[in-house]
Order: C-alpha cells, then sequence, then structure tokens
C-alpha cells in the first residue's frame, strides 16, 4: 500500500513539474503578427536574438491592414508589428483599441510609380491619380503631391489627415481616385498605363518594385510614417515585448535592413 501512495505522489509531482514546465514556455513565447515583406522578414532576422535570451519569437503573417489589430484586441497575438503611426492613431480613434506604441524600427518610402508616364515632366493635365482607399493612407500621399508642386494644400490643416476636399490648388487637374485596396494597387499599377499609383513600399518590393530606381519620386528618409511595433496598453511594460524591440531598433538590425533592402527600406535607427 504504501508504494502505491508513493507511486502516485511521485505521479502527482511528476504532472506538477510538467505542467510548471508547459506554463513557463507560454510565458517565454511572443506571438507577432506582421505583413510578410518587409515586417516578418525583419522579425526572422531577429529571432536569433531572442532565442539567446530565452525567448522563442513566433510570427503570424498576414496580407491585409485590417486583421493585425483585431486579433490584437482578441488577444490572439501578444503584439504586432505592420503599421505607421498615423494608421495606428486613425485605428484607435474609429475603433477605440486601447494600445500602445513601443518604438519605431524602419520607414517604408511612399513611391508613385506609372507604366506608361517615365518622368516628372511627362505627367499631363487630367492625369488620374490611383491612390489607396485607406483613408489614413490620404494624408501622407498628398502631402507627397504637394512636397513636389503638383497640388497646394489648405493652410493650418494637420497634413497626416488631409483628404483631397483640402486641395486649394490643382495646376495639373489631377484627379485623385481613391477606389483600390492597398494591396492591389500594384496590380493597378501593371494594368493601367497612362496613370499615376501611389503604391507603400512593402507592396512595391514585393513586385520587384524599388523606390529608388522604379518611382517617378518618393519620401525621403524625414518622412514621419515611422513603422511600429504596437502591443495592448496593459503589455507596455512586458519585459519580452520590450526586449523584441530592443533587438529590432539595434545597430544589428539596421544594418540587415541597409544590406537587404539597399535602400528601399531605411532604419529608424
Amino acid at each position: 500500500m504504501k508504494k502505491r501512495v508513493l507511486v502516485l505522489v511521485f505521479a502527482v509531482i511528476s504532472l506538477v513539474l510538467v505542467a510548471c514546465g508547459d506554463a513557463d514556455s507560454l510565458e517565454n513565447e511572443i506571438k507577432v503578427g506582421a505583413s510578410s515583406v518587409p515586417h516578418a522578414e525583419i522579425l526572422e532576422e531577429a529571432r536569433d536574438a531572442l532565442a539567446d535570451e530565452g525567448i522563442e519569437l513566433i510570427i503570424e503573417t498576414y496580407t491585409d491592414f485590417v486583421l493585425p489589430n483585431e486579433d490584437l484586441a482578441r488577444e490572439e497575438l501578444d503584439a504586432n508589428f505592420f503599421q505607421h503611426i498615423p494608421y495606428l492613431e486613425s485605428e484607435i480613434l474609429e475603433k477605440d483599441f486601447d494600445f500602445v506604441n513601443l518604438g519605431g524600427v524602419h520607414i517604408e518610402p511612399l513611391g508613385v510609380y506609372s507604366q506608361e508616364i517615365t518622368s516628372i515632366d511627362e505627367i499631363e493635365e487630367g492625369t488620374e491619380v490611383i491612390i489607396s482607399r485607406s483613408v489614413p493612407d490620404h494624408g501622407r500621399i498628398l502631402s507627397l503631391f504637394e512636397a513636389n508642386g503638383f497640388i497646394t494644400l489648405a493652410d493650418g490643416i494637420d497634413k497626416t489627415t488631409a483628404t483631397v476636399d483640402d486641395i486649394v490648388e490643382n495646376p495639373y487637374d489631377l484627379i485623385f481616385s481613391a477606389d483600390v485596396n492597398p494591396e492591389f494597387l500594384v496590380e493597378a499599377y501593371e494594368n493601367e498605363g497612362h496613370t499615376l499609383v501611389a503604391i507603400n513600399a512593402n507592396y512595391a518590393i514585393e513586385a520587384d518594385l524599388s523606390p529608388a530606381e522604379d518611382a517617378l519620386f518618393f519620401e525621403g528618409d524625414d518622412s514621419q510614417y515611422l513603422n511600429i511595433v504596437v502591443a495592448r496598453t496593459e503589455d507596455e511594460n512586458n519585459e519580452h515585448l520590450q526586449k523584441l524591440v530592443e533587438i529590432l531598433q539595434s545597430d544589428a538590425i539596421a544594418e540587415f535592413i541597409n544590406e537587404q533592402y539597399d535602400g528601399e527600406i531605411i532604419p529608424a535607427h
């Protein structure tokens, strides 16, 4: 009888130890949602450095701009890495997400492309400009067109939230068509000839387009559209997420970004 009791005791202890081991394993995992290029690729580069800290990184890739924030709010992710600051701010305002910006990693220069227009000088009056359906991108795109002398936006507005209604001068009579989802802008560029298409660098790179080489004009390194790591506010001081951001902002990751993307993506640090 005593032997049986001892066996049961050891069995219970073993189960407790296994359970504790599983709990510790789960506690040392972080699941981060990211768009495939370049965010997931940058996270992959950071994986080994995180592993050296005893943290396992699980990367969940996305192809749209809706689900990563929704899944973060549903606690299906610990953090996400796919969006810039103005987009996060608009999402919080619209959907009341309780999120926090943990830190910036890189800038993806927005560029303006065309199949048939090969230089700025060839842009004619009445040219159609295909832009993202995503309203948070509009201010960014319009600011780029203003910086290159094609339009003038109203004085005193926050240009990150500008819309076509804020255009006060349009000497080229450009027609801004905001009816394409961001992920289909490359397809619009490929199928439309004598038009201009504003494409984010992540989608451009996936289509082998380089802002520096293929765009008619593009953002510089002074862009305020910094791509950031985002978490729920309650996890702002989570040590594993803080370590992730520290590694993503390291010189090693900046060097990787410079070498991998050759100026198409600009590290923030």
